[in-house]
């Protein structure tokens, strides 16, 4: 983005601002090796076991934005999922190394999508999910997104 911002010195701010939102966003990436307990006894994760694997990916996306789910939590914020989609494209079997991949959309102070991608050693993809989130008080009331954590999210922005 600077080399581009760099290469438009001249053009006005409008037109780099345009560009730079038109641009997909930045992909947050987290590596997972499958665990034994993680398969069935045909040796492919469990459909539903992708769901802690995506769990941890987004733990791990917020603690990489400085906001620890154990901070939001402790600041009376949660994040509870109100919908998921997800499609399953080929089994990810034992010992295969993941690469989780997460952007979001429609980010707003209330709530949020995040896409996840669940990617194999050689490239090829096992599922695809996105997960509807709204952001409550630990007593599930809506509250809205710290302005900050929005700020630091929309960098994650499609």
């Amino acid at each position: 983005m600077r080399r581009l911002a760099a290469a438009f010195h001249s053009a006005p701010a409008a037109l780099i601002a345009y560009i730079a939102k038109s641009m997909p966003g930045e992909i947050f990436i987290h590596r997972q090796r499958v665990t034994y307990a993680q398969c069935t006894i045909g040796n492919h994760v469990y459909h539903s076991r992708y769901l802690d694997i995506m769990e941890a990916a987004r733990g791990e996306f917020m603690r990489a934005l400085g906001y620890p789910l154990q901070r939001l939590q402790n600041e009376d914020y949660i994040f509870p999922v109100v919908s998921l989609r997800m499609k399953f494209i080929a089994p990810a079997r034992y010992d295969d190394e993941l690469e989780i991949q997460l952007t979001l959309q429609n980010v707003s102070r209330l709530r949020l999508t995040v896409r996840h991608k669940i990617i194999g050693p050689k490239g090829q993809t096992f599922v695809e999910a996105e997960t509807d989130h709204v952001c409550t008080s630990i007593h599930e009331k809506p509250k809205r997104m710290p302005q900050e954590l929005l700020a630091a999210c929309e960098h994650y922005l499609i």
